[in-house]
């Protein structure tokens, strides 16, 4: 795909793996702030790019797109120090002046007004880079403005600390707020109340691992890098605070990171998994925000690695306009994609990812050679325990795949309900090369029981467990099958699922506890479009009629336009034992899945499979759930 801007020349000889420098990042930056501000009003207070609205309103997507978009220049401007050659700063201060002299009035320039998150909430997303950009810009912008627009700005972003956040991430939006007013000298009660409340809920929503639930339920997903972690552990920084809480939060970063950096695939690209991902790049802020704070266990070259090739994986397939903008979609425009509250601007979160230019020119993460990404040094097997993820990556085809047992984005409060499912959550297992199917397709990586003719859904996910050893590891979970049209809920029925990843081969396991007679299992593998050069087996093992039949969905993926997918199906009744092999590989002369194994002994009460390569023996036994693997002993 063609940029529509121009890059510097590649330099392969600092970074032999994507040819990126920090003077691409800052070309990057311009180019993106150069095309969207060719949609601006007269005023500079609101951005108003193409494309369809957000659920909450035109006026609120052209602030979207002022606030989003200034995060970028923040980030250009304050990491080269206040050099600003192309004046962007002068606009934004234009646009400040305009857009808080009369906010919530219906004209041309006014913001809206922020108010609780289930009134009119976004203007509160929008606050926090504001606020963010206007304290990494204060010697510049800021400390230049008339004391009336200071005045005024700071009303408006009060209003983030007088109403109610989202009960999850939202909190740190008014915790930004108020980091920016204290660190202009405007603190008070108010802003140190906001800033506590902030920290509370985070206590409660570590898990461990370095992962963060994105409130009180089981989600968990990008926002833990580009936003849980970023507020605290990018507020203490600009602060210049060495405190026990900043190296509290600063050490969690560093074990998020621990795990995090090997989601990211050899293409560069990160997991296509969870919601909001329309914002692409931004998922290697946390790596960046590592660097730059040094809370990180990577390397210097390995960070480098990894930012810029995210970076240069989305602007190489598709991800701008040809006039230069963000659109709405993963690789190019993709509506299955989007959530209701994705607007034109939305996209530009993806500013989150330039604060590694708050490394300065002279910084290792600039300086030193790039090295291998994780998933380029050598096949990998990660059990994360707390979120209740599995990760495996292959190092011949260079992709990481994610096995999810653990984060279902249905909050403590909230019935299941079949109508609600989202892909983003509920499949078995997301990647760097795949994407979920869109709703009305038939769905990948899901195990669905059917009763009467309907079809059952995966929604809260209980985790049993996870753990690893050398090249190999598992993840456990079980779920109630949610069923539309009819009864939610079949009484005492239950799916016991476990995936052992081995080498690139995943062994998964469904127990299916009280299913009435004549009910039915389908299992289905990963979504490959024919034009890929991927290869998605399924193989049944125990308890599935002979052969996988292929399926399709016409809607494709973010992926590929069309897609199918290979699809298994048995009798279920009472209990039954479901065992499959799955692969997805890109990887030349990969076997077929029939010959991965050499002994299955499979029960209601578990199963043992003996590996062909090596004669490893996996046992995987339930009440409890409990996964051994040894080495052959015959």
């Amino acid at each position: 795909m063609t940029i529509p801007f121009e890059l510097p020349a590649e330099d392969r000889a600092s970074s032999p793996y994507t040819g990126y420098t920090r003077a691409h990042w800052e070309a990057v930056a311009d180019g993106l702030l150069t095309a969207a501000w060719r949609w601006s009003t007269p005023g500079c207070a609101l951005l108003d790019l193409p494309g369809r609205p957000s659920r909450s309103g035109v006026r609120s997507d052209g602030l979207e797109g002022y606030a989003r978009t200034f995060l970028a220049a923040a980030f250009r401007v304050a990491g080269a120090g206040g050099d600003d050659p192309h004046g962007f700063l002068d606009r934004y201060a234009r646009g400040l002046a305009s857009g808080t002299r009369t906010p919530g009035r219906d004209d041309t320039e006014s913001w809206p007004l922020i108010l609780d998150h289930d009134v009119q909430g976004q203007p509160m997303v929008e606050s926090a880079s504001v606020a963010l950009g206007l304290r990494l810009t204060a010697p510049w912008l800021w400390k230049n403005l008339d004391a009336g627009v200071q005045d005024r700005a700071e009303e408006w972003l009060r209003g983030a600390l007088r109403h109610v956040p989202a009960p999850n991430n939202w909190y740190l939006f008014p915790y930004t707020v108020a980091g920016f007013l204290e660190s202009v000298g405007r603190g008070d009660a108010e802003t140190a109340a906001a800033r506590r409340r902030a920290l509370e809920l985070m206590e409660g929503w570590y898990r461990g691992d370095g992962w963060y639930a994105d409130g009180d339920g089981r989600a968990f997903d990008h926002y833990n890098g580009w936003a849980l972690h970023l507020y605290p552990v990018l507020d203490a920084h600009l602060s210049g605070d060495d405190t026990a809480l900043a190296a509290r939060y600063g050490d969690r970063l560093r074990a998020h990171l621990d795990g995090y950096a090997l989601m990211f695939g050899a293409d560069g690209a990160p997991l296509h998994y969870g919601r909001s991902l329309a914002y692409r790049f931004a998922a290697s802020a946390a790596v960046g925000l590592g660097a730059l704070t040094g809370y990180t266990p990577l390397t210097p070259g390995a960070s480098r690695r990894l930012v810029s090739g995210s970076l240069r994986h989305f602007l190489e397939r598709g991800a701008l306009t040809g006039d230069g903008l963000l659109s709405l979609g993963w690789h190019g425009p993709h509506e299955a994609t989007l959530q209701p509250y994705s607007g034109p601007a939305s996209p530009y979160w993806a500013s989150k990812a330039f604060v590694s230019l708050l490394a300065p020119a002279g910084h290792p993460l600039w300086t030193t050679t790039e090295e291998p990404a994780p998933v380029e040094r050598a096949d990998r097997v990660l059990a994360l325990p707390a979120p209740g993820l599995l990760v495996q990556a292959t190092r011949a085809d260079g992709i990481v795949r994610l096995h999810n047992h653990g984060s279902d984005h249905v909050r403590p409060h909230e019935g299941e309900s079949a109508a609600e499912d989202d892909p983003h959550y509920g499949r078995q297992a997301y990647s760097t090369r795949t994407g979920p199917t869109a709703p009305g397709n038939v769905a990948d990586n899901h195990l669905s029981v059917e009763v009467n003719g309907r079809r059952s859904v995966r929604r809260r996910i209980h985790p049993l467990g996870a753990g690893h050893g050398d090249g190999w590891g598992w993840a456990a979970s079980w779920h109630r099958p949610v069923f539309a049209g009819g009864p939610p809920m079949v009484p005492g029925l239950r799916v016991e699922s476990v995936t052992v990843a081995h080498g690139p081969y995943e062994l998964r396991v469904h127990r299916v506890v009280g299913a009435p007679a004549g009910a039915r299992v389908t299992h289905t593998g990963w979504a490959t479009g024919p034009e890929e050069a991927l290869v998605s087996a399924l193989h049944g093992l125990h308890g599935w009629d002979l052969g996988a039949e292929t399926v399709r969905a016409p809607q494709g993926t973010a992926y590929t336009p069309w897609a199918e997918m290979p699809r298994l199906s048995g009798e279920a009744g009472g209990t039954t034992l479901h065992v499959c092999l799955a692969a997805l590989t890109a990887a030349p002369g990969t076997g077929p899945l029939a010959g991965a194994v050499t002994e299955v002994v499979a029960g209601d009460a578990g199963v043992e499979v003996a590996w062909a390569d090596g004669g490893a023996r996996t046992r995987i036994s339930f009440d409890p759930v409990r996964v051994t693997q040894q080495p052959d002993r015959t």
